[in-house]
């Protein structure tokens, strides 16, 4: 019984040792800031946007270089409203959006799942017909060059059929009206969450972001 008590004690005190560097290690890579100086043409808006957890990337519904509306179809969603002007994506675990309405709903198995890499992901995506500027939602704007390459690692996170085309999933459990979720590319973990999606994002169309982080606060700060 001693071995035992002996072996769970360390058991719990490497699990707490692993937490504790997981964080510090978020915490200071979080810290380091990428592109900090990097001169831009001014032509395309996008957005970052947070509900206090997680990051969305907001870009133009339509423009001259992307038509989101062809892959994204206004009728994967409740409301088919064809007026919205801006598309916002979240990248994150599936079981998580579709089975998780709520934090009260979630299970031991998802959680674990979603910890250690071990489900699938999806792509949550939200039309609006305007987006206000506040301290959730911050407007950035970047060259043509860089918005080509933003819409290529957006693309690129979707998982798509043998036609190439993004695909859609069919569920009842839509957060509003006017979104919708497709299979995605990669397993939500510990070292990729939707806030690590979307500062890459950011990366790849060369913004201010964080070397790495896990935190939604920390994307933010970089454009305080």
């Amino acid at each position: 019984m001693r071995k035992i008590l002996k072996y769970l004690k360390i058991i719990f005190l490497a699990f707490l040792s692993f937490v504790a560097l997981y964080f510090l290690t978020a915490f200071c890579l979080s810290h380091i800031s990428l592109n900090k100086n990097v001169k831009q043409k001014q032509e395309v808006a996008i957005y970052i946007m947070t509900n206090g957890i997680h990051t969305d990337i907001v870009v133009p519904a339509n423009n001259e270089q992307m038509d989101w509306r062809k892959e994204i179809k206004f009728s994967n969603t409740k409301s088919a409203d064809t007026s919205s002007e801006y598309l916002a994506f979240g990248w994150g675990d599936r079981k998580f959006y579709l089975e998780t309405p709520t934090f009260s709903d979630l299970k031991l198995s998802t959680g674990l799942n979603a910890i250690l890499g071990l489900s699938k992901s999806a792509m949550h995506t939200t039309y609006y017909k305007y987006v206000q500027e506040n301290k959730d939602c911050v407007k950035i704007m970047i060259s043509t060059e860089q918005y080509a390459k933003l819409v290529k690692y957006i693309s690129a996170s979707f998982k798509t059929d043998a036609e190439h085309h993004f695909i859609n999933i069919k569920t009842k459990l839509n957060y509003d009206n006017a979104d919708a979720f497709y299979e995605a590319i990669g397993s939500y973990s510990l070292f990729k969450t939707c806030n690590t999606w979307s500062n890459s994002a950011l990366k790849s169309c060369n913004q201010k972001c964080c070397y790495w982080t896990i935190f939604d606060s920390a994307i933010f700060q970089k454009y305080n």
